[in-house]
């Protein structure tokens, strides 16, 4: 269970999940389920056995959580005619996204209960969404059984010699006007999928299966939904509007909850989510199964999933969250394979089939970890101890029962950093990188470790009272050069310990632009199920947030990930970013001064640098692709598509391997050995690149760096190079600057 203060990558991921997974129904209705040429929309009677209706712990339960969310959200929003609007608007988009179940005489139906469900919900009256989702659920299973029904004589009459494409952007469509506007959307969508599947290689007589399969299992679902499933939707579709990660969770989801917060996949070690009717990648946990596999990435769309080496697919487009969890999760040592369309993928085409080893993860190997490079600079190389730290952890009960050695982040860094420091390092980089969080108390005595006292956060509470922590007796702290290396996927307790170190100046901060996770939630059991609660928010000691915004590096590196589809500020409804009054701290350095001098150097090597020049050109390529707002249904002109974009990353990966001297591909190669027997250098080239030269006042670009913890020929992490690189660069310049001020 989540604890009041106990901050993690994990809290905002369930929460989006549980956020998402109310939606589910919603999945069931995006594109791939797309449409048929005939007219699957029968105007719909519902009969009086098929009425789902609300029980009266429901309504008891409607009206304790509203006065919740009134009274100690952080927000302090009122339940107004203003949030009614948006809670029918949200609900529709909930039940129907893609604008293709109900039509525009539906909605104006219920229009006239715009501004009165916010009486009705206070009052526990749910009739309105009960008759909104009884609408609905009996539009979609007609379309879905007359979709099982002619689907095979459907698909043999498409043609896909004809010029038209299928939007991307479903919600931007209004609510068709009739039956033939939703028909026409449906038969475009259908056809979408058939195209999918025989791009990707399924011959025809597999397609018709295919799908005949995944739309009888959703008819089936859609058909076991009851009357706590619709709350659920229901009550989200309000809860949402407070902020992204206020959640009501119902019984079933409640207990589902409390056997496992984060949902995380238990066998493989990943996070997940519910993206349209896809199950996503959200993060992988470090050190699991599908982290050391090394395939699986954030943001891969997984259609399908095996059992063992040669199980059969099963394909769970449209699957409810927790059946997705259910079938990957798996005793110790068996094997799962996962069907996926990877995040990079150059169109929506594209299958890679990944193979894991289900395992547990040890907490030894989420413990903090350390090595050395080596930077040269002139004519020495300059010896870097790198702490990498996957998550905040803390061994509780080991604390409590007053074990002298119990496990925690900051006992196990404090060991780290005496170790380098007796091996003399030059100075210390602190890799935070896809660390999604974990217990503030770890951020917080981390902070100590390298501040001599002073506060680390600042908490506001609904109440408006702030609560400030830290570090509270001056002791011995690390006062060596010190830089922290944060991601797109750094959250929460990264952030925290990030902030401080910045707000500090005690040491530089490089990377890329953290999550944005700055809330804190709590439980609060309801009369059914329970109400996950956004009650705080971090502030770091500058007063800033950490919330929407997250921690904007000194020195910022490209992104790995999409900042369009990772991190707080995706999230619909999510606080804002503010300010509160400053704590008086002190300053240890002015970084800030240091900054464009630093970042002139960084940009000069980097130009010159072909991972970092593959690095920008692979984001350009991938927001090309994020921003098309259509694909094509002719199959010649999506071949060409897939062709031109597979081109382009071709382009880009042959001009790093030519600027690194290695030979050029003809082509991608599946085999990770065809790969590396490709890695040579090219006719005529010693090997040595660009990338070896020697940049400003002689320090090397990225792959000349050596890891003494490392000596195979592994792939250099480019980007804790250049961390190294910065931090050389920092201490030679305020060097400089002290001889320059003593003179």
């Amino acid at each position: 269970m989540l604890l009041h203060y106990v901050t993690a990558l994990e809290v905002r991921i369930p929460l989006t999940r549980h956020r998402i997974s109310t939606r589910l129904l919603a999945r069931l209705t995006a594109p791939a389920l797309a449409l048929s040429l005939v007219p699957f929309a029968r105007a719909v009677t519902v009969a009086p056995d098929d009425v789902i209706a609300p029980s009266q712990s429901m309504a008891k339960t409607a009206m304790e959580l509203v006065e919740k969310l009134e009274t100690r959200h952080y927000s302090k929003r009122e339940f107004d005619d203003a949030l009614s609007s948006e809670l029918l608007d949200n609900y529709l988009d909930s039940l129907d996204p893609t604008r293709s179940f109900l039509y525009a005489d539906d909605v104006a139906r219920f229009e006239s209960k715009r501004y009165q469900l916010d009486d009705e919900f206070s009052n526990g009256n749910l009739s309105t969404g009960f008759d909104i989702f009884n609408l609905y659920q009996n539009r979609l299973e007609a379309r879905l059984e007359n979709l099982v029904e002619e689907l095979p004589a459907l698909i043999a009459s498409m043609d896909f010699s004809v010029q038209e494409s299928l939007s991307l952007e479903p919600e931007k469509q209004g609510w068709p006007l009739d039956e033939k506007e939703a028909d026409e959307r449906w038969r475009k969508s259908i056809k979408n999928s058939v195209l999918s599947l025989k791009i990707a290689g399924k011959e025809d007589d597999e397609i018709s299966p295919v799908l005949l399969k995944r739309y009888s299992n959703q008819l089936k679902r859609i058909e076991q939904y009851n009357a706590q499933d619709v709350f659920q939707v229901y009550a989200n579709a309000l809860s949402e509007l407070y902020d992204p990660h206020t959640n009501y969770l119902s019984p079933r989801t409640s207990e589902n909850f409390n056997i496992n917060m984060s949902l995380s996949l238990e066998g493989i070690g990943a996070v997940l989510q519910l993206e349209d009717e896809y199950t996503k990648v959200a993060r992988i946990v470090t050190a699991g199964p599908a982290d050391k596999q090394g395939e699986l990435q954030p943001s891969d769309r997984i259609l399908a999933v095996a059992q063992g080496e040669d199980g059969t697919f099963e394909d769970v487009l449209g699957w409810r969250l927790d059946e997705v969890v259910q079938l990957i999760r798996g005793p110790k040592g068996t094997t799962v394979r996962l069907e996926v369309i990877p995040a990079k993928a150059a169109t929506p085409d594209e299958r890679k089939i990944i193979t894991i080893v289900r395992n547990k993860v040890k907490l030894e190997e989420q413990s903090a970890q350390k090595e050395i490079i080596e930077i040269p600079r002139g004519d020495e190389n300059l010896r870097l101890g790198v702490i990498d730290i996957p998550t905040f952890y803390i061994d509780f009960e080991g604390m409590r029962r007053g074990e002298p050695d119990f496990k925690s982040t900051t006992r196990d860094v404090k060991r780290l950093l005496d170790e380098l420091i007796a091996e003399d390092v030059d100075g210390v980089i602190i890799d935070l990188r896809n660390n999604g969080g974990g217990s503030l108390q770890e951020a917080n005595d981390l902070t100590g470790l390298f501040i001599e006292y002073g506060p680390t956060v600042q908490i506001r509470h609904s109440s408006r009272k702030v609560f400030r922590d830290g570090k509270r007796l001056r002791t011995p702290y690390y006062d060596g050069p010190l830089a922290v290396l944060i991601n797109r996927l750094s959250a929460s307790a990264s952030e925290i310990f990030a902030g401080a170190i910045q707000d500090y100046q005690r040491g530089i901060v490089v990377g890329s632009q953290s999550f944005g996770k700055g809330t804190v939630q709590t439980l609060i059991p309801l009369p059914e199920g329970q109400l996950k609660l956004t009650e705080s928010k971090f502030y770091r000691i500058s007063g800033d947030s950490t919330q929407h915004r997250g921690v904007i590096p000194d020195v910022a590196f490209p992104d790995q990930y999409d900042s369009e589809e990772i991190g707080e500020s995706t999230l619909k409804h999510a606080l804002d970013w503010d300010q509160i009054t400053p704590v008086r701290h002190r300053k240890y350095h002015d970084i800030p001064s240091l900054v464009p001098y630093l970042t002139d150097l960084y940009e000069d090597r980097a130009r010159n640098n072909p991972d970092f020049v593959y690095l920008e050109d692979s984001l350009a390529l991938a927001e090309e692709a994020r921003t098309a707002v259509s694909l094509p249904l002719n199959q010649e002109a999506r071949k060409a598509l897939r062709e031109e974009r597979k081109a382009k990353s071709l382009a880009i990966e042959n001009k790093r391997r030519m600027a690194k001297g290695l030979a050029p591909l003809d082509d991608f190669l599946d085999s990770e050995d065809q790969l590396a027997a490709a890695d040579v250098p090219a006719e005529g080239d010693s090997g040595q690149s660009g990338s070896g030269q020697e940049g400003v006042d002689g320090a090397s670009i990225g792959s000349d760096a050596v890891s003494e913890s490392d000596e195979s020929e592994e792939e250099v992490d480019v980007l804790l190079v250049e961390a190294g690189n910065i931090l050389v660069d920092a201490v030679a310049a305020r060097s400089e600057m002290l001889a320059s001020n003593q003179r």
